[in-house]
């Protein structure tokens, strides 16, 4: 199938993306590595340091950051060579954290680059870690939200909340948007 005959890639919408979060959920344990070197956890394993050094970690990502949530910070890893990157996020619809995508997409990234380890938390490790890290897929590895859900779903059960999947579902519009225009740019100057 040529470039014109594929079917262009729609963001599909949120009842659909929910429907792919909900199917054959199974156990999951307080940490997963859910792509290479790049791992989503729940508080207790961000608050476990001998844990991070022992599975490597280099750099933290704290989506529930601050006084009110989960106040580590970059002092509470003084003693280890652990990075800190902190969002303070609350876990409601409500909250915008979309500000912070490509920011956090950034750090990893140079993490990752570096051959470091991130651990991505939250409270529970599974709405505001989880759409921190499919932001990071979506934006640096150039995946879709559909592909960044199925790739984090083999390793981790992950359910965003509302607000943030229709979020990630703008970043996808975008983000399919700006390949379009890159490839028909790419099409012209051929």
């Amino acid at each position: 199938m040529s470039a014109e005959e594929e079917p262009e890639y729609q963001t599909p919408p949120t009842s659909d993306l929910l429907g792919l979060l909900l199917k054959n959920r199974r156990p999951t344990g307080a940490v997963n590595e859910v792509w290479p070197n790049l791992y989503i956890g729940d508080a207790a394993t961000a608050q476990h340091k001998s844990l991070l050094v022992g599975l490597g970690i280099t750099h933290v990502v704290n989506a529930a950051d601050g006084p009110q949530h989960i106040d580590t910070g970059p002092r509470f890893y003084d003693g280890t060579s652990i990075r800190y990157h902190g969002v303070e996020a609350a876990d409601c619809k409500d909250f915008d954290l979309s500000p912070f995508f490509t920011e956090t997409a950034d750090f990893i990234h140079a993490a990752l680059k570096q051959k470091g380890k991130v651990l991505v938390h939250c409270a529970r490790g599974i709405s505001r870690s989880a759409t921190l890290a499919l932001a990071f897929l979506m934006i640096r590895e150039r995946l879709t939200l559909v592909e960044a859900v199925a790739a984090v779903r083999r390793h981790r059960n992950i359910l965003p909340n509302l607000g943030f999947l229709n979020q990630l579902c703008l970043l996808d519009s975008s983000l399919a948007l700006q390949r379009k225009t890159t490839t028909q740019r790419q099409e012209v100057e051929k």
